[in-house]
């Protein structure tokens, strides 16, 4: 099987560690991409926010996502795979820590993500609906 460098999308935009959540939210519509990593004035990844992030942790909440950093609400260390490891082994690890997307690393290097359609699109027939499945817990329709 492939190695995740041959099917990521390669060079991620991030949100910076000081960008507000009206920042990140407008990236993301403006890359069509629910997810963004966040990186420090280092190009270090620091943590993931997602459009969930922002509308169920910030507004829902009635915080103020103009004034409220993307640290403050994606600064976990976020889960990552290796460019060189397999796809098998990314698919494991989306699996086992029920994400979709995963940051690429090249050593400390943030260099793409790997997306749970990027699997999709270079598994054999008939093994979408399985990826699907064991990602979101729900039932594939066979």
């Amino acid at each position: 099987m492939a190695t995740v460098r041959e099917i990521m999308t390669g060079s991620a935009e991030c949100a910076r560690t000081t960008d507000t959540l009206v920042d990140a939210a407008k990236k993301m519509r403006d890359l069509d991409v629910g997810a963004l990593p966040i990186c420090g004035d280092d190009d270090r990844l620091h943590g993931m926010i997602t459009d969930r992030d922002i509308v169920v942790r910030c507004i829902a909440d009635g915080g103020d996502p103009s004034s409220v950093t993307v640290e403050e609400y994606g600064g976990e260390k976020p889960v990552t795979v290796g460019a060189d490891d397999s796809v098998e082994d990314a698919l494991r690890t989306m699996t086992d820590h029920s994400v979709r997307r995963l940051p690429v690393i090249d050593g400390h290097d943030l260099i793409g993500m790997l997306s749970q359609a990027d699997i999709a699109k270079n598994l054999p027939d008939g093994q979408t609906a399985q990826l699907v499945e064991a990602i979101s817990g729900a039932p594939a329709n066979n």
